[in-house]
Formats: C-alpha cells, sequence, structure tokens
C-alpha cells in the first residue's frame, strides 16, 4: 500500500491517546470516585482533548 498524503495517519500514539481518554472518561462515571479526583480526571481529559485537537 502506498502512503497517500492526503489520508491522515492514523499512529499508534493516537490510538494511545483515545484509550487513555477511555480510561479516564470511565473513571470519572464511578460514582465512588472523591470529588478532588474528580476535578483532576477532568482537567486530565480536558488536556488530552486538546492535545487531540478535540476541543
Amino acid at each position: 500500500m502506498r502512503n497517500r498524503p492526503d489520508i491522515p495517519r492514523y499512529t499508534c500514539n493516537d490510538y494511545r491517546e483515545e484509550m487513555i481518554l477511555l480510561g479516564l472518561q470511565k473513571r470519572l462515571s464511578d460514582p465512588g470516585l472523591p470529588e478532588s479526583e474528580r476535578d483532576r480526571v477532568r482537567a486530565e481529559i480536558r488536556r488530552i482533548e486538546k492535545q487531540m485537537g478535540m476541543e
């Protein structure tokens, strides 16, 4: 398969970031998560989304 410049590449790092994001979102849905940890998880989700261009 040839590299096509018109098709963005999906890399291992892209996949890794998506999996981290999914894990954080799942953690955020835990009803027993303390509010201080919830704030930290939300901040990390925002950081990753910004890095991925999802803001």
